[in-house]
């Protein structure tokens, strides 16, 4: 045997370096391995390299799990105001954008800085060029065969996140750990990610790519309300983003393009002051005119208001306020921010983060099967499952 420490860790992102520092202020020697060139790579480029590392509403209802209510313990012991005090001990300054969400006023890199800062001071090893070859259980801990030097750990923590954006080195090997173990891991998807349309629903709409309206987005009963972009494959922004969470093939989403407005008795009103105006004209003036323009010409009625029939109306304010379009698929992976689903909550203590049947085994972070919406989320569900692991590893 190589060397033995009390906790090893892989991955260090935001989870596994949360997990580091607590294990490391309890006196556990800590080791934390990730096969990147610096830790907290998603970190960096996270909220346009500003990183939104929390939110101001972060709570059980901003989640998706097959178990929605396995989250709380994590969130509510270690929540948004106790990462923003820690934020706060730092310097970092930061503001709230929109929705409650937290940017640093300067650069992501504060926020690892931070961690790393933190680690340090709890004695942890950090060790980065760094593969896991092999794991097998020795005992009460484990063995980790690190590239030919075999480390043995009373407790192993799984932070190595999801499936989202492989060109970072993101791939399933701790959904391959889970496995291993006989924990079940539940359907993975790409997450918060755009969706795009096949080439007919398309075709029309490329004119489209780069307008951008604020638009309420749903999927059954779930709508989000945030900005909305045209884009040469589909759609984007951060109303897509959410609903993508949602959305499965096959399925249609419903959106509105002047929420809160009422098109109908506007162009009523239009009709009444200008009859000879045109109809494209009118919803240039309610919205981005290529999108007008495309929504009139559309509607098969694009002529002087004069001409047009409450009837006509009605279905214009339906094409605007109610399109309902069919997504044909995912960008996947390659631009999804998050990975839904991962490791079954069914076999984890929500507590602790650690797996029932294997004492000694945590999974925190992205790659268990807590998702987050967009907007800071998904970075505090790593700061709470990092922080209870850590109480305990």
């Amino acid at each position: 045997m190589n060397r033995q420490v009390d906790v090893l860790i892989i991955g260090a992102g935001a989870a596994g370096m949360m997990c580091a520092i607590e294990a490391g202020k309890r006196g556990r020697s800590v080791l934390i391995i990730d096969h990147a060139d610096a830790p907290g790579e998603k970190i960096r480029i996270s909220g346009g390299g500003r990183c939104n590392f929390t939110n101001l509403n972060a709570g059980p209802q901003n989640f998706i799990s097959n178990n929605p209510h396995f989250c709380i313990s994590a969130l509510r012991r270690y929540n948004q105001r106790d990462f923003i005090g820690l934020v706060d001990r730092h310097g970092i300054a930061w503001h709230e954008k929109t929705l409650g969400q937290l940017f640093c006023d300067g650069s992501s890199k504060q926020i690892i800085q931070m961690l790393v800062t933190e680690m340090n001071k709890a004695r942890v090893e950090l060790r980065l060029h760094t593969a896991v070859t092999s794991i097998e259980r020795s005992g009460d801990g484990f063995i980790v065969d690190l590239a030919g030097e075999r480390v043995q750990c009373v407790s192993l923590v799984v932070a190595c996140g999801g499936k989202s954006i492989p060109k970072m080195g993101a791939t399933g090997f701790g959904y391959d750990i889970a496995r291993q173990f006989g924990l079940l891991v539940t359907e993975t998807r790409p997450a918060l990610v755009p969706l795009t349309f096949d080439e007919h629903t398309l075709a029309p709409l490329k004119s489209l790519s780069g307008v951008s309206v604020d638009a309420v987005v749903g999927h059954g009963r779930t709508k989000f309300a945030e900005a909305m972009l045209f884009t040469h494959r589909g759609l984007s922004g951060p109303s897509i983003l959410q609903i993508s969470s949602y959305w499965r093939e096959g399925d249609t989403i419903s959106v509105a393009m002047l929420p809160g407005t009422k098109v109908f008795d506007a162009l009523r009103a239009a009709r009444a002051r200008n009859g000879r105006q045109a109809l494209q004209t009118a919803l240039g003036e309610l919205l981005p005119k290529r999108l007008a323009q495309l929504i009139a010409e559309n509607s098969k009625v694009d002529t002087h208001l004069a001409d047009l029939s409450d009837k006509q109306l009605l279905a214009v304010e339906k094409a605007v306020n109610d399109w309902q379009v069919k997504p044909a698929g995912s960008e996947g992976y390659r631009t999804a921010e998050v990975t839904l689903g991962g490791v079954s909550t069914d076999g984890l203590d929500q507590k602790t983060m650690e797996a029932k049947s294997e004492k000694g085994l945590y999974f925190i972070g992205e790659v268990v099967d807590v998702t987050g919406w967009l907007g800071g989320y998904n970075f505090q569900w790593a700061w709470s499952s990092g922080w209870v692991a850590g109480q305990v590893a």
